[in-house]
């Protein structure tokens, strides 16, 4: 009886955890793991105060798709600012959430997504990114998205 129940409790729990965001511990080992596995980083700045990040995380950031892909194209990282986590400055944006999509070098691909974003247009932000660095990897033309550049 006692080997069932740890089996159904490790069911729970597998099952629970898969319906999350794989995020990483912090900033520094997220981009080591991107650079590891060669995958686009998915950057969060975001604060538990702020309306539209609470928004984000309650909507598009617990649909399932959302999660599928995230936790298999990306390396997902999440820096909060009440925590004092660490952005880098070229990261900063004036607004919250604030989501950036950056190359494992740390480069980013795209002006960042600002704001409450809904889960159609972040799959299309999302299904954007991953072939963008896929054929950038191959040595590909970009299909006509703009890379960031820096001012």
């Amino acid at each position: 009886m006692g080997k069932i129940l740890v089996y159904i409790a490790l069911l729970f729990a597998t099952t629970v955890m898969a319906g999350e965001i794989h995020w990483a511990k912090d900033y520094k080992t997220g981009m080591e793991m991107a650079k590891k596995q060669n995958k686009p980083v998915m950057f969060l700045i975001s604060r538990n105060t702020c309306k539209y990040c609470n928004m984000l995380k309650a909507t598009t950031l617990k649909d399932k798709k959302v999660i599928k892909a995230l936790n298999r194209d990306f390396i997902a990282i999440v820096s909060k600012l009440e925590k004092h986590d660490y952005i880098p400055d070229e990261l900063r944006a004036p607004g919250l959430p604030t989501t950036w999509f950056l190359l494992p070098s740390g480069e980013p691909m795209f002006q960042p997504l600002m704001g409450m974003v809904d889960t159609k247009n972040y799959m299309v932000a999302l299904a954007v990114v991953k072939e963008t660095f896929d054929e950038q990897n191959k040595g590909k033309k970009t299909n006509g998205f703009y890379k960031y550049e820096k001012k």
